[in-house]
Parts: C-alpha cells; structure tokens; sequence
C-alpha cells in the first residue's frame, strides 16, 4: 500500500540520546545512533522504499519524563520541539511532529502544548508514561489531579495523546529481579503501560472530557485482549465497580482510545485488536529507529484484511484525527 502514515516514529536530540542506549545490545549502538540522530536522509529513504507518505515523530524515551529536576525538563522540552519543528518545516509534506512535554510541571507543559500547537503546528503530545518530579525515586502517573487544567487544555486544543511506554524504576521493578530480558519492549513496556491507561480510564478522566481522545501503541499494550476481564471478573458477585468512572473501562476503551501497529506486527493480534476495537481506531506506525520500517511494512501490506481497512488503518483515520 502506498501512502501510510505512521506516528510512533522517534528521533533523538543530543541531550536526550544515551536514554536509548540501554535497550539493545553494545554492538547495535552505532546503527541505533545514527537511526536516532538522522530526519531527512535514510529515514525518507526508508519510506520511500516501503510505501510510507509522512512519519509524526516524536521524541525518544524517556527523556524529558526521567529528568527529576523540572527546569531542567522545560528547557529539554523546549530545545526538542524547537529543533523537531525546524526539521518538520524542511519537509511538511513528509513529516509532522508530536509535543515532548514537561509534565514535572503541569503549568509549564500546558503552556508548552498550546505553544506547540498554536505557533508550531504540532499534531498532539507524546509523553513517555510517568514523570520524576523532584524526587528521582517519584513516579508521577498522569490520572493524578495536579494535571487536571492540562487535560482541560488538550481537550480545548483537539490534539490527540499518545502514551508512549516507559520501564518502571529499578525500585518498582522487583517482578523482574533476575530476569532482566522482561524489560523494555519484551513485557515491562506493555505492562507499564496497560496499567496506566487502565487508571486514566478508571479516573473519571474521560467523564469530564469525553472528547479526549488517547493512543497506546503496540496493538494496546495487551488491553484489547484483557480489557473484558478487567470488566467481567467474577461477575456473579455483581459487586459495584471501586473506582470514580461511570461507565465500564471497556466504554472507555472503545470511545477514548486509538491503537497502533507500532512494534507489533502481527496479523492475529491485529485482527483480535479490530474485533475488540474497531478497524477506525486503529493506525499504521514501526517503532522507527527502533523496529525496521521494512518489517511493519511488508507485513501490513500483505496481510489478509480488507482493503477498505487496509486504508483505514494505514492512513485514513490517522488523516482524519490528526487534521492532515
């Protein structure tokens, strides 16, 4: 298919670049390096070969959400999204930009999400899960009232929010103890993740915005295999729900949030994500430098789904709800 859209594609800036380099192997570092620091060379030549129209990028993980101290995170935050709007206006047609935001601080971020939007022509923020506020041992979840008028803001502003995963902190992370090959992308990103949209829709949060609108990547971290059980467990006991929302997180599930192939390109998870969600809610991405843009693309391309979802996913409904 020609003309996809994908939208969790990163790129790195120099203060941010060393958070990358945990994830895989020594050896791959170089490769990775380069992947992160280039915009307009392979990156376009990438999508070029495979089909792909325009990338949104964003910024790597965790960058601005691991720097404890919040002026330091404002002004990365800044620096990135200055840069990553000089690269998007060398080519617009091919490239648009998510916020990087400092949420150590919600006043400072919404204030840097209407910058971004209203005077860069930002599509929406990425935010790498949990914020280090002061404390560098502090996980800081976004369901947390301090960030009530930022997501007044985001939804006045109309911009989809990506939540981008994160590893938990050495000191939430004893499951793992001994099996370090769990974290990252193998199971500690989906779960950490999973976790958090589960308590942004248990919050009330999309009871006092029903408009906002959230993406998880990676074909929903899990959820759209879990989330009826989240809902139904021991459903004899008809014992009420123990959270402020109204409705069942399912609801939430279905009318606040959007998935993505970023990561996860896999036909039956694909096609359990379009049963449980919709082929509307659902976009094209690579997890580009981290995941090649050749593997997404190929397998999206050739697998058995309509064509008329085929163009939904690979490109329509990011069309439709990023305004492009």
């Amino acid at each position: 298919m020609q003309g996809k859209i994908g939208l969790e594609e990163h790129f790195a800036i120099p203060d941010t670049l060393a958070d990358s380099k945990g994830f895989l192997a020594d050896d791959t570092w170089p490769e990775l390096e380069s992947r992160l620091m280039d915009i307009q060379e392979r990156r376009l030549a990438e999508m070029d070969r495979h089909g792909m129209q325009m990338m949104l990028l964003s910024l790597n993980a965790p960058a601005v959400q691991a720097i404890a101290e919040p002026k330091r995170a404002i002004d990365i935050a800044r620096r990135a999204n200055d840069y990553l709007a000089k690269e998007v206006a060398r080519r617009p047609d091919r490239f648009q930009a998510l916020a990087a935001l400092p949420m150590q601080d919600p006043d400072e971020a919404t204030r840097e999400l209407r910058r971004c939007v209203k005077e860069l022509g930002f599509r929406g923020a990425l935010v790498n899960g949990f914020s280090q506020i002061n404390d560098p041992s502090s996980m800081v979840y976004l369901d947390d009232k301090r960030y009530a008028a930022f997501w007044a803001e985001c939804d006045k502003l109309d911009v989809p929010f990506y939540l981008h995963p994160r590893n938990p902190l050495p000191s939430a992370s004893q499951i793992y103890e001994g099996h370090p090959w769990l974290l990252g992308p193998t199971w500690a990103f989906g779960q950490e993740t999973a976790v958090h949209a589960l308590r942004l829709m248990a919050s009330g949060l999309f009871d006092r915005h029903p408009r906002l609108q959230i993406i998880l990547g990676h074909l929903g971290e899990g959820l759209p295999y879990s989330i009826w059980r989240v809902d139904n467990r021991n459903a004899w006991t008809k014992a009420p729900p123990r959270y402020p929302a109204k409705q069942k997180l399912g609801f939430y599930f279905q009318q606040n949030f959007y998935l993505t192939t970023a990561g996860n390109f896999r036909t039956q998870t694909l096609i359990d994500a379009m049963l449980e969600i919709g082929s509307d809610r659902i976009m094209f991405s690579t997890d580009w430098p981290f995941e090649n843009v050749d593997h997404a693309a190929i397998w999206f391309d050739a697998c058995p789904i309509s064509t008329a979802d085929r163009v939904k996913i690979g490109r329509s409904n990011a069309e439709r709800l990023f305004k492009l």
